[in-house]
Formats: structure tokens, C-alpha cells, sequence
């Protein structure tokens, strides 16, 4: 008896890694090498590629393929039909299985619905990727991203709220909700604990 839940529909190929409290929904297919963490969920149509790493507590929603050389760090959220690349240059007659590039999904990020991340860059601890945005360049930590193709907007907490930092330069404030203090200096932001 398995410590994760699998519905009647979905497919788990054998050998895949599955952690404790995960739970795998409709028409969902894990291929035989994924490795999940635990009390992660992915909904239906979630198709999970041999060479995809996914840390705990990740959330992937309905019709979202996590392809080959894809990395999420713990908690990552994945909107609603957002698509990952592996291939930079795909053509139907050429085959380039050999030229996959790798994606990492660092700590926390929020890849909005219909968001595409174009293989080949790393997503931030904590970025905030905004809904139907196209990701062709790696994302700093906290960075909230959108646009054709993706552009800073600004910044987001742990929490998820907008912060009062500018897009550039130097500046501080403090998250309303958790009272952790974020400093942006030189492109970059840090963050403190709660005051």
C-alpha cells in the first residue's frame, strides 16, 4: 500500500519516485525515471516527464507538461496550462532529443496560467512569473515578471504580495503581512526576518 494517492485514471510508470501525501489526479502520466516529493498535487492531464525532478509541496494544475531536464525546487507553483520548452530550436525533421536544455524552478516561484519558460534559464527563489508571460531569460530571486516577451515589473514576498521596491536602484520595505523586511540593492533583492 502506497503513502500517496493515485486516481483510477492516471498512469504511474514504474520506477517513477513518488513521495508520501502526494496526490495524483485525473489522466495524469508519471514516466518511469520523474522523481516527486512529498505532498506535492498535480491535476488533470499533468504529464511528468523520466528526467524531471519536483520538490515537495509543488502545486501543478490541469494540462501542465513538465518536460525532460525540468527541475522545480520545493513549493513551486505551476499555473493552469503553462507550458515548459526543452528544445530551444525544435524543428519536426530534425531531431534534437540530445540538445535538451536545462530549466531550474527555484524555491516558492509562481509560474502564472499560460505562462510559457523557454528552455534553458532559471526561474528565481520566490519570482512571481505573471499569467500568459513568455520567459526567454533567467529571472532574478523575488522578481515579478510579465509581458511578451517577459520584462520586470517589480517585486514580490514570500507571501505573494507586490512590493513597494523600485524596479531599480536601492530601496527597503516591509512586507504588510509578515513583517519580513526586503532590501533591493545592486539588482537584487534579500530578505530579513519579521521586525
Amino acid at each position: 500500500m502506497s503513502d500517496y494517492s493515485v486516481h483510477a485514471t492516471a498512469i504511474v510508470d514504474e520506477g517513477a519516485e513518488i513521495g508520501a501525501g502526494t496526490r495524483i489526479w485525473h489522466w495524469v502520466h508519471v514516466s518511469a525515471g520523474a522523481r516527486i516529493g512529498r505532498a506535492c498535487s498535480l491535476g488533470q492531464n499533468v504529464y511528468v516527464g523520466n528526467r524531471v525532478s519536483i520538490g515537495d509541496n509543488c502545486k501543478i494544475q490541469n494540462n501542465v507538461s513538465v518536460y525532460d531536464n525540468v527541475t522545480l525546487e520545493e513549493g513551486v507553483f505551476c499555473g493552469p496550462s503553462m507550458v515548459f520548452t526543452n528544445v530551444y530550436n525544435p524543428r519536426a525533421e530534425i531531431s534534437r532529443k540530445d540538445e535538451y536544455r536545462d530549466t531550474l524552478v527555484k524555491r516558492g516561484a509562481t509560474l502564472g496560467a499560460n505562462c510559457t519558460i523557454v528552455c534553458g534559464v532559471t526561474v528565481g527563489a520566490y519570482a512571481f512569473i505573471a499569467a500568459g508571460a513568455v520567459v526567454r531569460e533567467d529571472v532574478p530571486d523575488f522578481a515579478l515578471i510579465g509581458g511578451v516577451p517577459g520584462r520586470l515589473l517589480g517585486w514580490m514576498s514570500r507571501f505573494g504580495e507586490r512590493l513597494d521596491l523600485p524596479k531599480s536602484g536601492d530601496g527597503e520595505c516591509t512586507c504588510p503581512h509578515s513583517g519580513e523586511r526586503y532590501t533591493l540593492s545592486g539588482g537584487r533583492v534579500r530578505v530579513e526576518g519579521a521586525a
